[in-house]
């Protein structure tokens, strides 16, 4: 079958015609889930949500359990939709059980249930191995990625700005759309949280200005913020400083990058409740978040307490609200934020 993209699949939706399979292939998070959730709300009632949807990985060898649960008549509901996700680690499985797992996914996909929308998710599959032309052949193909051009992943991303912010009741004035969508790298996920940031800043039907999105969005060479978490996390307040020193010195704001902490520092706590081993595919799935930032999240949960997380949210509300009461000297509020963040509880000194 040709490949569609996500305002294909919201337009066939409304038409109700039934999809027996669907494969989303790409890596964008912010469409996977908007297809996903335009998915559920066609043909699963709320009621029946608990009953109806159901959750499969691949990655955790669930593809005949997936199999069999679409075979399954669902409770309480006419249709239900099955997912089975990261099927790419099917690629990688030993030669024997990737040949099983492949029939499976044959095998239901020649006489699919007709009370099943079967959905298969993907980062990426390789076109030549025989699963990615089964589901190219058997299945509706929804890309949910922007591709490698830059310049069409920007136009995208500055359109979606356009949508999402008059959802907030604010718009843009020219030029600050397609800043907004420079600073972030085209990353829709994040587009969509500096969105719901800056009309938060900026109250109803206000104008988001070029100055706006300079004053309160971290570029994206500031989100790497979290190289800062290894700092943070092993109490290196010298080279901490040392990485605050560069952000200021290459123009950044210092209330963008108290922004850029605060959030980062939330994401943390959201990571240190994920329960298990997971990777960072799995965990960008929870915490809405690109897969390497992620998997850094992850990997810092660990070694900060869920206390010292906490403390370090009171310390950055108290830096913000030195810099919003007019603190002339912005430099050494934040120097001493760092200080304070990668102190122990001694208050050992920089070293």
């Amino acid at each position: 079958m040709p490949s569609i993209g996500p305002e294909e699949l919201l337009a066939r939706l409304k038409k109700g015609k039934p999809i027996p399979a669907l494969l989303l292939l790409g890596e964008e998070t912010y469409l996977r889930d908007s297809c996903r959730a335009a998915l559920i709300d066609a043909y699963v009632s709320e009621a029946a949500r608990t009953w109806a949807i159901s959750r499969f990985s691949a990655d955790r060898g669930e593809v005949q359990s997936a199999m069999d649960q679409a075979q399954t008549l669902p409770m309480l509901s006419p249709q239900q939709v099955v997912f089975l996700e990261q099927a790419e680690a099917i690629e990688e499985f030993s030669e024997k059980k990737r040949e099983d797992a492949v029939k499976q996914v044959e095998s239901y996909l020649a006489d699919p249930a007709s009370f099943t929308v079967l959905v298969v998710e993907a980062a990426h599959l390789d076109q030549r191995m025989r699963l990615g032309k089964i589901l190219a052949e058997k299945a509706l193909v929804v890309q949910v990625g922007l591709g490698d051009n830059q310049d069409q992943r920007n136009a995208a991303a500055v359109a979606l700005a356009k949508s999402l912010a008059r959802e907030q009741g604010i718009e843009f004035e020219k030029g600050a759309a397609e800043d907004l969508a420079e600073s972030v790298a085209a990353d829709l996920q994040r587009l969509k949280t500096e969105i719901e940031k800056l009309a938060t800043y900026l109250g109803d039907g206000k104008t988001i200005r070029r100055e706006d999105v300079s004053l309160m969005v971290i570029s994206e060479k500031a989100a790497t913020v979290w190289q800062l978490a290894d700092f943070l996390a092993a109490r290196r307040c010298k080279p901490a400083l040392e990485f605050l020193e560069r952000l200021l010195r290459d123009g950044e704001e210092p209330l963008s990058i108290l922004g850029a902490l605060a959030w980062m520092y939330r994401k943390l706590i959201e990571a240190s409740e994920l329960r298990g081993s997971v990777n960072g595919w799995q965990a960008a799935r929870s915490l809405q978040m690109r897969p390497d930032q992620a998997e850094l999240a992850v990997r810092n949960a660990r070694q900060i307490s869920k206390p010292r997380l906490l403390a370090g949210l009171g310390a950055l509300q108290r830096a913000d609200d030195r810099l919003k009461s007019g603190e002339k000297d912005a430099r050494a509020v934040m120097e001493f934020l760092i200080t304070e963040l990668t102190a122990s509880d001694a208050r050992a000194a920089c070293k």
